[in-house]
């Protein structure tokens, strides 16, 4: 299984970045799909997950603001981000959730 996060980048406050994750190796419809972020010092935090047949779940802290959407025929889960806040600052990972499979994660850098 690999997972290929891209998208990360530097943006002002307020700013929008698409965070994508194309995955093989898997049945990527029978999964759900999730992105967790991490800064230094803190552990990995749930952000939101998506599955078929289910609406999508979100962190209190990004509801609203950030969209996970998925592409079954392209393999490949997005997370679009608005209204980004200096407190978004972390290392997104997207991740095949409850099987342990994770991607190389992005930087994404929110400037106040």
């Amino acid at each position: 299984v690999q997972l290929q996060a891209s998208g990360g980048g530097l943006v002002q406050a307020g700013g929008s970045l698409r965070l994508s994750c194309a995955a093989s190796g898997i049945v990527f419809s029978l999964n759900t799909m999730g992105w967790y972020r991490q800064t230094p010092g803190k552990q990995r935090e749930f952000v939101a997950l998506i599955s078929s047949g289910r609406s999508p779940t979100y962190a209190d802290a990004v509801k609203g603001r950030f969209t996970i959407s998925r592409d079954t025929a392209k393999n490949t889960v997005y997370l679009q981000m608005n209204s980004l806040k200096p407190e978004d600052t972390a290392v997104y990972y997207c991740t095949v959730v409850g099987r342990g499979y994770w991607g190389q994660g992005t930087q994404v850098t929110v400037s106040s």
